[in-house]
C-alpha cells in the first residue's frame, strides 16, 4: 500500500488507529471468495445458455443498510440493477419486517430501480443471532421476460408495457418456503417457461450458498470484527478515490459520442458528457444529451450510475475494490426526460448500447485529463445483441437464443487493440457454435474477424465480428439492436484512424442478399435463410506512419488487413518494403 493511501483525502480527518493493509487485503480477498463461488454456482447450475454458457449474470453483497459490501468480477452494469433491487428493499420494507428463509425478487426500472426488465434481481438476508446483517444478491439476464418480441429487447418498443413482465419488489420466499404460485405467474408471462423457472429456482439457491458462505465468514471473525472490517474496507475505497481525484487538474472537460438513431430511426442522438473536478470531488454532468428516445435506447438512472462507476474506476485506479466507498466522491447529474434518465413509461430494453456510448463520452472526456500513456482510442463502444426464436425440437414450447457480441476495443499507447471482446460495462462469453448448433436448430456459417475494421495508426485498433447465422426449420423468428452502423463510430487519438462502423446483412453472398435496418424486429426466416452481423472496430492510436513495418506485415499474413486498405493506410512502398522483410 502506497503512503497516500493511508492518508485521508483533503478536509477530512485521520481515522484513528489508520488501516492494517495486510489484514483489510485478507479481508477484501475473502468478501470476494464468496461473490465468486456464489457465481461459479449460478453458472454451472443453470439451464439457460444465456447464464450457463455466456455468464450473463452477477453477483454482490450488501451489508444491513444497503450498502454495496462486495461486487463480483462479472459485469459492471448489473451493478445498476443490484444497487437498485436493494435500495428497493431498503425503502419498502423495515429491516425488522424481513424473517429468516425469506427472498426477494425484482426487475422494473421505474418500481424497483431495475436497469431493464430481462435481468432479474434476487436478494436474500444474511441473517446472525436474529438480526439482519447482510444481504446475499445476485442477478440473471433472462433470455425472454415476455412483451411484444422475443428476447424482450427491440429497439422498436414505444414503452415498457412491450417489454415483458414487471416484477415490483416481491417476496418469492416466505420464512423459506418458496412461493410457487408466484413463480409459476412469472413463467407463464414467457416464451420458454420451464428456463425460467428452473433458472429463477438456481438464482435463489445461490444466494443460499452465499448466506451460508457469509455465516462461516461471520463464525470465524465474530460479528463485531467482521463489521470493523467492512467499515475500514469502504472507508480505504473512500480515501483512496478522493486522493486519486484530488491529483487531476480542476476544470472542466467535455466529449460526445453518438447513437445512430433512438431505435426508430431519425436523426442522431447525442450522448454528452462533461466532467468537473474541483479538489477531491469530481461531477459528471450529462446535460446536452438527447431527448428521451421514442424507443427503447432509454438509460435508467441506475444503469447511468452503473457506468459511471466502472469508468471512474476503469481510468483512476482499476484495482480498487467495488464497494460502496467508490460511490461517494463522484456527483451525477443527468435530466430527467433525457435518453439517460427518462420518465416512465419509457422503453428501456436496449439500454447497454447507450450505456456503453455513456462509458465512451466519459473515457473521451478524460483524455485531456490523463497522461498519453494512460489514453485509449474509443473502442467499439456497442454491444449488438441478436435473437433467434422458433418451436422447440425437444419439447413444448419456443426457444429464444440471444446472445450479445463484443467487436474491437480502442488501440493503446503502447499496444494494438483487442480484437472481437466485450468492452466496458458488458462482459459475457461467447456461446460457442458447438453449444449453439447442438441446443437450437440452427447453422453457423461463419464466426470469424472483420478484414480491416481496425482503426489504422501507430498501434491498430481491435478487429471487430463476423457472425452468420442460418435458419434450419420453417418460422424462425429474427430481431436484433445494434448501433454504430450510420452514423456512431469510434474515434482514434493523437493522429489515429477512426474504426469501421457496424453492417446487418440478411442471406449475406446470395442474389437476395439485402443490408437491414440495425434495429430490426421480427423478420421471419424460412429453411436456408441467413443473417450476418458484423460488430464495429476500435480506433488506432498515432499516426499510421509510426507503424513498424513488422506489425504491417504481420496484420497482412495474419488477414487482419488487406493489401488495400494497408496501402491506403500506409502507403505503398512501406507496405512493399513490410512484405519485403
Amino acid at each position: 500500500m502506497n503512503t497516500d493511501e493511508r492518508e485521508s483525502p483533503r478536509g477530512a480527518g485521520p481515522r484513528r488507529g489508520g488501516f492494517d493493509p495486510i489484514a483489510m487485503e485478507v479481508f477484501s480477498n475473502r468478501l470476494m471468495s464468496i461473490t465468486e463461488d456464489m457465481n461459479n454456482t449460478l453458472v454451472r447450475s443453470s439451464f439457460s445458455t444465456n447464464i450457463k454458457e455466456r455468464r450473463d449474470c452477477s453477483v454482490a453483497l450488501f451489508d444491513r443498510r444497503g450498502r454495496l459490501v462486495a461486487q463480483g468480477t462479472q459485469i459492471p452494469l448489473h451493478l445498476g440493477s443490484l444497487d437498485g433491487g436493494m435500495q428497493a428493499l431498503i425503502a419498502r420494507i423495515p429491516v425488522e419486517a424481513i424473517a429468516e428463509g425469506d427472498a426477494f425478487i425484482c426487475n422494473d426500472p421505474y418500481l424497483a430501480n431495475g436497469t431493464h426488465l430481462p435481468d432479474i434481481t434476487v436478494i436474500t438476508p444474511v441473517f446472525c443471532n436474529g438480526r439482519v446483517e447482510f444481504f446475499a444478491a445476485n442477478i440473471g439476464h433472462h433470455a425472454d421476460v415476455g412483451g411484444a418480441v422475443p428476447g424482450s429487447i427491440a429497439g422498436g418498443a414505444r414503452s415498457i408495457f412491450e417489454e415483458g413482465i414487471r416484477l415490483p419488489l416481491t417476496r418469492i420466499c416466505k420464512a423459506g418456503r418458496l412461493d410457487t404460485e408466484l413463480l409459476e405467474l412469472i413463467g407463464v408471462n414467457t416464451r420458454d417457461p420451464e428456463e425460467r423457472k428452473l433458472d429463477l429456482r438456481v438464482q435463489i439457491a445461490t444466494n443460499a450458498c452465499g448466506v451460508k458462505e457469509t455465516h462461516e465468514l461471520i463464525r470465524q471473525m465474530g460479528i463485531d470484527a467482521v463489521h470493523a472490517a467492512v467499515e475500514d474496507v469502504i472507508e480505504y475505497t473512500r480515501r483512496r478515490m478522493r486522493n486519486r481525484i484530488a491529483r487531476l487538474q480542476p476544470g472542466e472537460y467535455a466529449f460526445t459520442e453518438y447513437l445512430d438513431d433512438d431505435g426508430m430511426g431519425g436523426e442522431p442522438v447525442p450522448i454528452h458528457a462533461r466532467v468537473r473536478i474541483e479538489n477531491d470531488q469530481l461531477e459528471i454532468d450529462f446535460t446536452g444529451s438527447g431527448a428521451q428516445a421514442r424507443g427503447a435506447m432509454n438509460v435508467p438512472l441506475n444503469a447511468v450510475r452503473a457506468c459511471v462507476y466502472y469508468s471512474i474506476k476503469a481510468l483512476l485506479d482499476p484495482e480498487l475494490w467495488p464497494n460502496a466507498g467508490l460511490f461517494e466522491a463522484v456527483r451525477i447529474h443527468a435530466p430527467l426526460g433525457t435518453i439517460v434518465n427518462p420518465k416512465p413509461p419509457a422503453a428501456v430494453g436496449a439500454r447497454s448500447i447507450t450505456c456503453q456510448k455513456v462509458c465512451g463520452a466519459i473515457f473521451g472526456a478524460f483524455r485531456e485529463l490523463l497522461p498519453p500513456q494512460q489514453v485509449m482510442a474509443s473502442g467499439n463502444d456497442v454491444v449488438p445483441a441478436i435473437v433467434f426464436s422458433g418451436e422447440l425440437a425437444r419439447r413444448q414450447g419456443d426457444y429464444v437464443y440471444l446472445e450479445t457480441l463484443g467487436g474491437g476495443s480502442g488501440a493503446r499507447y503502447d499496444a494494438d487493440g483487442m480484437d472481437a471482446v466485450h468492452v466496458h460495462v458488458t462482459n459475457t462469453s461467447n456461446l460457442p457454435v458447438e453449444a449453439l448448433e447442438n441446443e437450437y436448430p440452427l447453422r453457423v456459417d461463419e464466426y470469424a474477424l472483420v478484414e480491416d475494421s481496425g482503426g489504422a495508426g501507430r498501434h491498430r485498433g481491435g478487429l471487430g465480428i463476423a457472425r452468420q447465422i442460418r435458419a434450419l426449420v420453417p418460422n424462425t423468428i429474427f430481431s436484433v439492436r445494434s448501433d454504430s452502423h450510420t452514423v456512431g463510430v469510434a474515434t482514434g487519438v493523437f493522429g489515429g484512424r477512426d474504426g469501421r462502423r457496424a453492417r446487418l446483412i440478411q442471406n449475406y453472398g446470395t442474389a437476395q442478399a439485402k443490408t437491414l435496418f440495425s434495429k430490426v424486429a421480427r423478420v421471419e426466416l424460412a429453411p436456408g435463410d441467413s443473417m450476418r452481423i458484423e460488430t464495429p472496430g476500435g480506433a488506432g492510436f498515432g499516426p499510421p506512419a509510426e507503424r513498424g513495418l513488422e506489425a504491417i506485415a504481420r496484420d497482412l499474413r495474419d488477414g487482419r488487413i488487406s493489401r488495400e486498405a494497408a496501402e491506403a493506410d500506409y502507403g505503398s512502398e512501406r507496405v512493399s518494403a513490410a512484405l519485403a522483410s
